[in-house]
C-alpha cells in the first residue's frame, strides 16, 4: 500500500516527465536496442507511463553496443572509425591546395587592407585606402585576417580558418547525434556531413559559411543542454552563441533559431513561463550581441570611416535589412545592383558604347581560364539554362521552387540524400507518442534537426536571390535526419524485422535512383554508376540473411545498415572528390563538381593583372596615395593583392555604390592623392555621380591602354 502511494504521488508530481514507448513496440516486450541493458525487462513498464526526476536526463543504450566498447583507455571502436573518417576528410580538405589560388579576391584584398591599419580592421574596410567596406560583419574576416597575420596574405591562410572550421564539424556532429541516438547514428550523421560536396567546396575557400556553420553546431549544443537540464545559462550561451554567427554572416545565422527555440520551449522541464522568460532574455542578449558591432558603425561619423559596401544610405543597418535580407528573399529591391561580392557578372548585353560586363575581360593578359572553357560550374550540354526566367543567379540556383533542390544547377550540392532524410523525419513522427515536454529522442530530434531542415528547405525553395555554397546550411540536419531515420528502422527491426528491412530497401533504393537521375543530368552515364547498385545489392542479401536468422545476434543487422549507408555514400562521395581534385584555378564561387561536361567546380575563376599596366601605375604613382581609380573592387582587387596599395573602389564592390562621386574625385586629384582612373565600362552608381563625363573633360586618355585591351586608363594629371 506504501509503494502504491508513493506510485501514486509521482505521477502526480508536475516536475514528473513521462516516456512512452515508440509505436512500434512490442505489447509484451519493449523495442530492443541491443544496449547493455537490454536485457533488464519489466513487463509493468508496457503498461504504465515510467516517471523520473524532472533532473534525470534520458540516456539511452547505445544501439550498437561494441562500437562503445574500451579497447584502450578513452579508445573504442567508433572513436577510431571517426578518427579515420576525419583522417579522410582532411586529406581532402588539403590536397591540391594550389587549386585555391587568391580564393575569393574581394576578401582576400580585405584582408590584405586590414592588416594595414587598425581603421581598417575595425570597418573591414575593402582596400587599403579605407574608401569601402566589404558587405559582410567583421568577426569571420577578422579570423582570416589573424591566421593571414602569421601565414601571410595568400588563398590558403585566409581559407584555413574555414577548412579547420569545416573539419571540426565533423566530430561535433558526432556528438551532438550520438548524443540521443547513440555512437552508430553518430557516425552515420558524421559520414554524410564529411562526404557532402558542398562543404568541402566552401571550406576551401575564404567565404566565411564554415565559420558559421561551426558556430552554430556550437549553438545546437548548447540548447540540446538546456533542454536536457533546464538551466537557463545553456539558453543564454546559445544565443550569444548565434549573435556571434550574425557577425560572421549576418541573417543568415537565424536559419535555424526557430528550431533551436522550440526544442527549449517544448522540451525542457521547466514552467511554460520560466521557458517563455528564458527565451525572451536570450533573445536580447542575441539582439545586443547581433547588433553591437553596426550600431558602433553606423555611431561613427561617415567622414571618419569607410562607406559601408552594398549599402543604399551608408548604414549597416541598412545592409543587414535590404542588401543581405528582404533583397535575398524577394530579390528585386536594389533594381539592377549586383548582388555582393561573390555575384557574378550581370546579365543581359552592355550598354551602347561600353564594353562587355565580364570581369575577364579588365585584364585579359593575365587571365587564367582559357577562354573557349565554361565558367559556369554547369554542365555545358545539361538542362537548359533558366535565366531567360530573369531571376537573379538562376544559372546558378535555378528558379523558386521545391523542385530547385531536386534539379539541375542546385541539387548537386547537398541533396544528394534529402529523400532518405525526409524518410528519417517521417520516421520520427511516428517513433513516440506525444508527450509534453518533449522527452522522446525521437521528437526532440524532430524538433531540432527536423525544424532546422525544413526551415532551410522553405527558404531556399522561396528565396529569390542566393548563391549554391548557401546550401552548406542544409548539410547538418540532413545528415542528422538521415542517422534518425537509420536510428529508428533499427530500433524497429528488433520487433519487426520485416518492415524494417522493407522500409529501409524501399527508401534506400529511392535514393539510389534519385541519386543516378541527379548524376546524369550532370553528364554522368557510365557503368561506374553500377556500383552504388551493386554495393545496395549486396546490403540486401545481407539483410535477407539476417531476416532469416542466419547470423547471431544483431550483427548481421548491423552489417545490412552499414552497407546500405555505404551505397547512399558512394555517389556524393565521388562527388566530393571530384570537386577538390577537379581542375579550378582561382575560384571566387564555390560549388560543387560541375559534371562530366564542365569546367571548374565553381563559378567565375578570377582573371590575372595586367602585368604592363600593374607596371606603368607603379611606376607613375611613387607620390600619390592611390594606385589607381577603378569602378568596383572586381577590377581593383587583383591590383590591391599585387602592391598592398590603395585602390579606390569608385562603386564599391560592384560598381552600383556611390562611394564617391566626381567632386570626390577632383578633390582627391587636386590634392595629388590621386592621378590614373581605370574605366573598365563596368558599374552605374559612379556614373550617376558624373564620373565618367568628369573624366572625359579633365583627363586624357593613356594610349597603350585603350578599350581593346579591356578597358581605359586616364591620366588626370595632365589636361586633353
Amino acid at each position: 500500500m506504501q509503494q502504491s502511494n508513493n506510485q501514486q504521488s509521482k505521477i502526480n508530481n508536475p516536475k514528473s516527465i513521462t516516456f512512452v514507448y515508440p509505436f512500434f513496440t512490442s505489447p509484451s516486450r519493449p523495442a530492443n536496442t541491443g544496449g547493455v541493458h537490454s536485457s533488464q525487462y519489466n513487463p509493468t513498464l508496457s503498461h504504465a507511463p515510467m516517471t523520473v526526476s524532472a533532473r534525470l536526463v534520458p540516456q539511452p543504450a547505445p544501439a550498437v553496443p561494441w562500437l562503445d566498447r574500451r579497447l584502450l583507455p578513452g579508445v573504442t571502436p567508433a572513436r577510431l572509425i571517426l578518427l579515420a573518417l576525419l583522417l579522410v576528410s582532411a586529406g581532402l580538405h588539403f590536397t591540391h591546395l594550389d587549386a585555391i589560388g587568391d580564393a575569393n579576391r574581394y576578401y582576400t584584398a580585405a584582408v590584405n587592407a586590414m592588416l594595414q591599419s587598425w581603421d581598417n580592421f575595425f570597418f573591414v574596410a575593402a582596400e587599403p585606402g579605407g574608401s569601402v567596406s566589404v558587405d559582410k560583419p567583421p568577426l569571420g574576416l577578422w579570423v582570416e585576417a589573424a591566421f593571414a597575420a602569421v601565414f601571410g596574405v595568400n588563398g590558403v591562410a585566409v581559407s584555413l580558418p574555414n577548412m579547420l572550421a569545416g573539419l571540426a564539424c565533423i566530430p561535433l556532429m558526432y556528438a551532438l547525434v550520438k548524443r540521443w541516438y547513440g555512437p552508430g547514428a553518430g557516425l552515420a550523421a558524421a559520414a554524410v556531413l564529411a562526404f557532402t560536396p558542398i562543404l568541402l567546396a566552401t571550406d576551401r575557400n575564404n567565404t566565411m559559411d564554415s565559420q558559421l556553420l561551426f558556430v552554430l553546431l556550437l549553438a545546437a549544443w548548447a540548447f540540446i543542454k538546456a533542454t536536457e537540464t533546464g538551466q537557463s545559462r545553456y539558453v543564454y550561451l546559445g544565443a550569444l552563441l548565434v549573435g556571434l554567427g550574425f557577425n560572421i554572416k549576418m541573417l543568415q545565422a537565424f536559419l535555424p533559431l526557430p528550431a533551436f527555440y522550440a526544442l527549449y520551449f517544448f522540451g525542457a522541464a521547466r514552467k511554460w513561463w520560466h521557458k517563455g522568460l528564458h527565451l525572451g532574455a536570450a533573445t536580447g542578449l542575441l539582439l545586443v550581441v547581433s547588433l553591437a558591432w553596426p550600431i558602433a558603425v553606423d555611431l561613427t561619423p561617415a567622414d571618419q570611416r569607410p562607406y559601408v559596401g552594398s549599402s543604399t544610405d551608408n548604414t549597416v543597418m541598412e545592409l543587414i535589412i535590404g542588401h543581405n535580407g528582404l533583397n535575398r528573399l524577394v530579390g528585386g529591391l536594389r533594381g539592377n545592383r549586383a548582388a555582393g561580392p561573390d555575384a557574378g557578372p550581370p546579365q543581359g548585353p552592355p550598354p551602347p558604347g561600353q564594353p562587355p560586363n565580364n570581369p575577364q575581360l579588365t585584364t585579359p593578359r593575365g587571365g587564367d581560364v582559357p577562354p573557349n572553357r565554361p565558367q559556369t560550374g554547369g554542365p555545358a550540354n545539361g538542362p537548359a539554362n533558366p535565366q531567360a526566367a530573369g531571376v537573379p543567379f538562376s544559372f546558378e540556383t535555378g528558379v523558386p521552387g521545391v523542385e530547385r533542390l531536386f534539379v539541375a544547377p542546385l541539387g548537386k550540392e547537398a541533396s544528394w540524400l534529402l529523400p532518405f532524410g525526409l524518410l528519417g523525419l517521417v520516421a520520427a513522427v511516428f517513433a513516440a507518442r506525444p508527450a509534453w515536454p518533449v522527452t522522446s529522442p525521437a521528437q526532440r530530434g524532430l524538433l531540432l534537426w527536423g525544424g532546422w531542415l525544413v526551415t532551410c528547405l522553405a527558404f531556399f525553395s522561396m528565396a529569390e536571390l542566393f548563391h549554391a555554397y548557401y546550401m552548406i546550411m542544409l548539410a547538418p540536419p540532413l545528415a542528422a535526419a538521415v542517422a534518425l531515420g537509420l536510428y529508428q528502422l533499427w530500433r524497429l527491426s528488433a520487433v519487426r524485422p520485416l518492415l524494417a528491412g522493407l522500409v529501409l530497401g524501399l527508401g534506400a533504393l529511392a535514393t539510389l535512383g534519385f541519386q543516378i537521375w541527379l548524376a546524369g543530368q550532370y553528364g554522368l552515364t557510365s557503368l561506374w554508376l553500377l556500383t552504388p547498385l551493386a554495393v545496395f545489392g549486396l546490403a540486401m542479401l545481407v539483410g535477407a540473411l539476417a531476416a532469416l536468422h542466419v547470423f547471431k545476434g544483431r550483427g548481421g543487422w548491423a552489417a545490412f545498415f552499414a552497407l546500405t549507408l555505404a551505397s547512399l555514400l558512394l555517389l556524393p562521395g565521388y562527388w566530393t572528390v571530384k570537386t577538390v581534385v577537379s581542375d579550378s584555378a582561382n575560384i571566387n564561387l564555390p560549388a560543387a563538381y560541375g559534371g562530366e561536361n564542365s569546367g571548374p567546380g565553381g563559378r567565375f575563376a578570377n582573371p590575372g593583372v595586367d602585368e604592363d599596366l600593374l607596371a606603368y601605375l607603379e611606376a607613375n604613382t611613387t607620390n600619390t596615395r592611390y594606385l589607381v581609380a577603378v569602378t568596383s573592387a572586381q577590377v581593383g582587387a587583383p591590383f590591391v593583392l599585387a602592391t598592398s596599395r590603395p585602390v579606390l573602389y569608385m562603386g564599391g564592390f560592384s560598381g552600383g555604390d556611390p562611394v564617391v562621386d566626381a567632386a570626390d574625385i577632383a578633390a582627391l586629384v587636386a590634392d595629388g592623392e590621386l592621378r590614373f582612373v581605370y574605366y573598365d565600362g563596368e558599374g552605374r552608381g559612379y556614373r550617376r555621380n558624373g564620373v565618367d563625363e568628369w573624366l572625359e573633360a579633365h583627363c586624357a586618355i593613356v594610349p597603350p591602354f585603350r578599350a581593346d585591351r579591356g578597358g581605359v586608363l586616364y591620366d588626370c594629371a595632365a589636361a586633353p
